[in-house]
């Protein structure tokens, strides 16, 4: 069950958090994983830190905001591991602010990662899977495309554009036998969280982390492995009947939040 034998997997901001957890987790179900990351020293160190020769990790170095960069790196990996057959768009940039909070500059900087950077990938791949007519497709949206959040006001418009975009790819590419899927996670426990209290919250770290945690019904942030483990059943082959859809993964924050 869920293996991925056979199967070459890219995925996108690999080098840390929920990517990491999805590289390990593929390459443990024996998926040969492509890390593309635009920090090559860190996706190199987490591979390192695995400690485990038996996994097939490659790490590839690349901006997704520069599309001949992502169209050259794609191409390498086709040539290195003769296909790719899933890719998880998951690198993206956060933006804390409301829309008078935001400049134009913060506007464009997370809309060129989280949006044309998917773009990129998606663009980059798309008529090798059409060729070999099959793929599978995995973006990351977040909870903040279905319900207002304070303060996210860019970075929720463009989890919103990475819904859109999702069911339009499912929708175009049916008949490729291509699917597009994407995961609309609430709070994780990652490192960005970690980074994001001690920049803001200094002193207050423990008390304002355990707010956030019980924001979610359920009573605690999720875990990289938790959404890791969503990944990989709806990049197996268990779930070819599965396209177009989008799958919150969030401790109820949606329906019973709201």
């Amino acid at each position: 069950m869920l293996s991925l034998k056979g199967k070459t997997a890219v995925i996108t901001g690999g080098g840390s958090g929920i990517g990491a957890s999805m590289v390990a987790r593929f390459a443990q179900q024996g998926a040969q994983v492509a890390i593309l990351e635009v920090d090559l020293d860190k996706a190199q160190h987490f591979v390192a830190e695995i400690a485990d020769p038996s996994l097939k990790i490659n790490c590839y170095q690349v901006n997704v905001t520069d599309q001949s960069a992502v169209r050259q790196v794609m191409e390498e990996v086709i040539v290195n591991h003769q296909s790719i057959d899933i890719l998880i768009n998951n690198a993206g940039v956060s933006q804390i602010g409301s829309l008078d909070q935001t400049s134009e500059q913060d506007f464009d900087r997370v809309f060129g990662v989280n949006v044309k950077g998917v773009y990129n990938c998606l663009f980059s791949v798309i008529e090798h899977m059409k060729k070999r007519k099959q793929g599978v497709i995995l973006n990351m949206a977040s909870v903040a495309a279905s319900v207002g959040i304070p303060d996210r006001f860019a970075y929720s418009a463009t989890k919103g554009a990475i819904r859109s975009m999702t069911y339009s790819v499912a929708k175009d590419y049916l008949s490729y036998n291509i699917r597009c899927n994407c995961i609309s996670p609430a709070r994780v426990h990652t490192p960005f969280v970690d980074e994001y209290l001690k920049t803001n919250y200094p002193g207050r770290e423990e008390e304002i982390y355990q707010q956030l945690a019980t924001s979610q019904p359920i009573g605690r942030m999720g875990t990289p492995e938790e959404i890791a483990n969503l990944a990989l059943y709806l990049c197996s082959d268990e779930a070819a009947f599965i396209t177009g859809t989008d799958y919150p993964i969030d401790g109820g924050f949606i329906k019973l939040n709201t």
